[in-house]
């Protein structure tokens, strides 16, 4: 993926790039309202109290990193506050923002999101398939992180390509809870001493899914906490244009490396599912109006238990009741609602046909031109 330079507000938009520094230094730099998504994996605040050790007594490689230490909870919630206002800002009118987090952050980042007027859509739990042990036993092992996702505002339209996650979850509507595991074997990118790059390296099919789901190829994706670069490489990879800000050299490094051995998927491969909802909306009576149908012409039901009368208008009548293709279906059903465009047949040939199948033809000629 080529580094690209928009000028959006007349300022420069540094696509594909990682930025060095402070990141809400670097995100209030950046153009207003010029970032399709942010996903966001910020210092958790652990607060650990000392070594921790397995059953053998080796030392267990925690994060006690600087970043992850802040002084107090007031701190880390002034921080809290200053880089999700400097990500809002950066939003689209219509964008969305994931944040992931443990119990020690989640629920502090949650209550600022809404006092900045975000809006939160659902959260999801990530269980993770193969999580560390509890070594001291005084407590649950913990096998989950929690992911926020949230719109800039209430009345955002987002993006959210549910048939492609349907798809994706073998045809069934994918679930608040994902079960995935943690980097483990070659996915865990190790540092030229042979050590973790980074403790919390998160898995590329965890942002596999939330980038399918929730931008479209060329959408601009921020993340201000790029570690060694998941979001960057899964975004290069579905075709997404990324910005990724990053003040530890050490992880830098390791992220460009792997950014630039990504291959991008083909075209036609970056394709997804798309959602019913987004289909052009075509009126029965098209139909009708175009000579696909002709008044008079008789249409059966799928079952073929009842029939009805298509009408000029682009209504039907059947049994003394008239009305839409939805309506007549309904009531001839005795059920409270019908989806009259599969219930519906015309025949061809002496075979029934869906009159799905006309409205499908219509479609392709408006996506064609």
């Amino acid at each position: 993926m080529k580094t690209d330079t928009r000028v959006q507000r007349g300022k420069t938009l540094p696509l594909n790039k990682i930025l060095d520094g402070d990141c809400i230094e670097r995100m209030n730099a950046l153009p207003a309202e010029s970032v399709d998504l942010i996903f966001a994996d910020p210092p958790y605040n652990l607060q650990l109290r000392g070594d921790l050790h397995r059953p053998d007594n080796s030392k267990v490689d925690a994060v006690d990193d600087a970043w992850d230490q802040f002084s107090s909870f007031g701190a880390y919630d002034k921080f809290t506050h200053e880089w999700l206002k400097a990500a809002r800002r950066l939003l689209k009118p219509n964008g969305a923002i994931w944040v992931i987090g443990s119990y020690h952050n989640v629920f502090r980042m949650g209550a600022e999101l809404q006092n900045q007027g975000f809006w939160i859509l659902n959260d999801v739990v990530w269980r993770k398939s193969n999580p560390m042990p509890n070594f001291r036993g005084k407590r649950l092992t913990n096998a989950h992180e929690t992911m926020i996702w949230a719109s800039k505002e209430e009345g955002s339209k987002y993006t959210f390509n549910y048939e492609a996650l349907k798809a994706l979850n073998e045809g069934i509507q994918m679930r608040s809870d994902w079960v995935l595991p943690i980097c483990t074997g070659h996915e865990r990118l190790k540092n030229e001493n042979g050590e973790k790059a980074h403790p919390t390296q998160k898995p590329e099919s965890l942002l596999h899914r939330v980038l399918l789901a929730t931008t479209n190829p060329g959408d601009v994706v921020l993340d201000p906490f790029f570690g060694t670069g998941t979001t960057g490489a899964v975004a290069k990879m579905l075709g997404r244009e990324f910005i990724g800000i990053e003040r530890e050299e050490a992880y830098r490094k390791v992220a460009d490396k792997r950014i630039k051995a990504i291959r991008k998927f083909d075209k036609e491969a970056l394709e997804v599912s798309a959602s019913k909802r987004a289909e052009p909306r075509v009126p029965f009576g098209q139909l009708v109006e175009r000579g696909m149908l002709r008044p008079g012409e008789q249409l059966w039901s799928l079952n073929g238990r009842h029939k009805a009368k298509v009408r000029a208008d682009g209504t039907l009548i059947g049994d003394d009741i008239k009305g839409s293709i939805h309506q007549v279906g309904a009531a001839l059903e005795g059920a409270p609602s019908c989806n009259g465009w599969t219930y519906w047949c015309y025949k061809a040939e002496g075979k029934k046909v869906p009159i799905d199948l006309l409205r499908q033809q219509i479609r392709a000629e408006m996506r064609a031109n």
